[in-house]
């Protein structure tokens, strides 16, 4: 059985990466696709580490698809754009900038570059992977930046992308994660939480996630 892992929104929370990407590589016994569906970078304290150990891959046999989500495109922004850093700073930026030592000029071109370059989608036989969301009306090649880094779903939308199964993150509810018929938002506010829910699809199989790992550790605070 091939199985596609799903890790939501991280926000500087190394410490769940680390944990989530170990138990990612202990379950099943068989490597396969890990797709991180942005928001690496703001809020939690170690946004610099995350970015790092993203950049350093995976395990041989194992595929890393990292999406970019609005968090790492305000980062990239500011730091190439003066005029954006207030707003990204205010977004919890700040903290982002803390884990380089408090200097825009300390941020590695090489991280920069990184977030610059993540895509916005994958897609599979099966499912629809995004940051945000996608526009149900609107052909998958065609789809707006602004709506699959900023979407937010009507509460309780149980629609995906025809009978494609859209996994996303996003708009996080600390009770999460949120399973519809038609779309997974696996975002479970994390960074403060100290919970973070990874998905586990077959690739086999249409639908939603057969399986979670869940890995925890501190709340923000903690």
């Amino acid at each position: 059985m091939s199985l596609t892992y799903v890790i939501p929104d991280i926000h500087g929370r190394d410490d769940l990466l680390g944990r989530a990407l170990t138990k990612i590589a202990a379950y099943g016994g068989e490597a396969g696709i890990i797709v991180a569906i942005g928001d690496y970078v703001d809020k939690g304290p170690d946004s610099r580490q995350v970015i790092d150990r993203l950049l350093s891959g995976v395990a041989d046999g194992w595929r890393l698809i990292s999406l970019k989500g609005n968090h790492d495109a305000m980062m990239e922004q500011a730091l190439r754009n003066p005029a954006k850093m207030a707003s990204w700073l205010e977004k919890g930026g700040d903290a982002a900038l803390a884990s380089y030592g408090g200097d825009p000029l300390a941020v590695p071109q090489t991280h920069i570059a990184w977030l610059d370059r993540l895509q916005l989608m994958h897609v599979d036989a099966h499912r629809v992977y995004v940051h945000a969301g996608v526009d149900p009306e609107v052909p998958l090649d065609r789809q707006d930046e602004v709506t699959m880094l900023w979407k937010r779903y009507p509460k309780g939308y149980k629609h995906g992308f025809g009978e494609l199964h859209v996994v996303h993150g996003h708009d996080n509810d600390p009770d999460g994660p949120l399973l519809y018929e038609g779309r997974t938002n696996l975002d479970t506010l994390a960074w403060r939480t100290g919970r973070l829910t990874v998905g586990v699809f077959d690739d086999d199989k249409a639908g939603g996630p057969v399986d979670f790992i869940v890995v925890t550790g501190p709340p923000a605070g903690g």
